[in-house]
C-alpha cells in the first residue's frame, strides 16, 4: 500500500480517482489545487509520513501541475510524480521534465488503466 496525494481541481474526477486508488489498497488524500498539494506534501513530511506518489492534473487554478511537480521534486526527490491532462497540447509542457516525471496519463482514462499505470510507477517499471 502506498500513500498517494491527488491534486485535481474537478471534484468529480478527484472523487473517481480517489475511490479507484483506495479500492486498489492505497492510502489516498486529495486536494483541489497545486498550492494545497504543496502544503499537504510538506505537512506529511513534517509528521514523518511522506507521500510515495503525487498524481496531479496539469491545468489547475492557483498553481498548475508542472509548477507543483517542479517544487515537489525539489523538496522530496524520492517522490514519484504522475501528471494527467485532458489536453494533448498540455502534455508538451511536461516535455523536458523526464528526470522528475514518472508518467503522464491522458484523460479520459479507465479505472483499470489508472490503477495499472500507478502500480507500474510505484514498482519502478
Amino acid at each position: 500500500m502506498a500513500r498517494i496525494l491527488i491534486a485535481e481541481d474537478e471534484p468529480s474526477v478527484r472523487s473517481f480517482i480517489t475511490r479507484a486508488l483506495q479500492g486498489a489498497g492505497h492510502e489516498v488524500g486529495s486536494v483541489g489545487d497545486g498550492s494545497e498539494a504543496l502544503e499537504a506534501l510538506a505537512q506529511a513530511r513534517q509528521v514523518g509520513r511522506p507521500h510515495d506518489l503525487l498524481l496531479t492534473d496539469i491545468l489547475m487554478p492557483v498553481m498548475d501541475g508542472v509548477s507543483l511537480a517542479l517544487l515537489a521534486a525539489r523538496d522530496a526527490p524520492a517522490l514519484r510524480i504522475v501528471l494527467m491532462t485532458g489536453y494533448s497540447d498540455q502534455r508538451e509542457r511536461a516535455h523536458g521534465l523526464d528526470t522528475i516525471i514518472d508518467d503522464i496519463l491522458l484523460k479520459p482514462f479507465t479505472l483499470d488503466e489508472l490503477v495499472m499505470r500507478i502500480q507500474a510507477v510505484l514498482e519502478g517499471a
